[in-house]
């Protein structure tokens, strides 16, 4: 048994079994808030808590999960090329929705942290929410924030955003197909990017490319801004 702890296939079964639980839920349901990736944490959570299993071993399957996550993004370009002609007719929009959300998002952590005293080091560790888990640690370990709270952020950043986007975006009567892509991709990563896919492809095209720009505009921008305020 300890053999197979100690395996990568561990990790790696336990996630797949309990994400696809987390599906299976999700379908039946058909509400929003019966998010998988939401059900197979808790699951995860609760099954190495009454198993008594240290994360450790499980953590070793995971790192393979997170390995994938770069290469598995670069899939996303698909919907991009298909809608390539319209990435080309709104391209200065695009760029500027991307950038003004990428500040906004930078400026929006900067004045909670400020007005809620809270230690730096949490505010640098919170400041990458909006991009991918890769891009994320890679930022906040030249910030000088914790990896992990970071990639809490992430993920919750990304549940919330494939939960309620769709919702704010009605709140907010925005109707472009193109606008409605670059929020969500900007704002929720690649667990926007799939809400946004089952919006419609133009959508999910923008999306896709919002997580690439946004989170190079996000590794530039927030060292700079850092710097100034610093």
């Amino acid at each position: 048994m300890q053999q197979i702890l100690n395996t990568q296939l561990f990790g790696l079964i336990t996630i797949l079994v309990f994400y696809n639980i987390g599906l299976f839920i999700q379908k039946k349901a058909e509400k929003p808030i019966f998010n998988s990736l939401l059900i197979c944490i808790i699951l995860i959570i609760v099954f190495l808590k009454v198993t008594n299993l240290p994360y450790e071993k499980f953590k070793i399957g995971a790192d393979v999960m997170n390995f994938m996550l770069g290469p598995v993004t670069v899939v996303l370009a698909v919907p991009l090329y298909r809608q390539f002609d319209l990435f080309k007719k709104h391209l200065k929009e695009i760029f500027m929705g991307i950038l003004v959300g990428v500040v906004t998002s930078f400026i929006m952590i900067f004045i909670i942290g400020q007005l809620t005293s809270t230690n730096s080091e949490i505010v640098n560790s919170i400041l990458p929410k909006s991009i991918t888990t890769p891009l994320g640690i890679s930022l906040v370990n030249a910030l000088g924030g914790v990896e992990a709270i970071t990639v809490v952020c992430i993920i919750i950043t990304g549940i919330f955003g494939n939960i309620l986007g769709e919702f704010i975006l009605k709140i907010g009567r925005i109707k472009h197909p193109v606008a409605k892509g670059i929020a969500m991709g900007t704002a929720a990563h690649a667990m926007g990017t799939s809400k946004a896919l089952e919006m419609g492809e133009i959508e999910g095209a923008m999306s896709s490319l919002s997580i690439g720009i946004s989170g190079v505009l996000t590794v530039i921008i927030v060292p700079i801004l850092m710097n100034l305020i610093g």
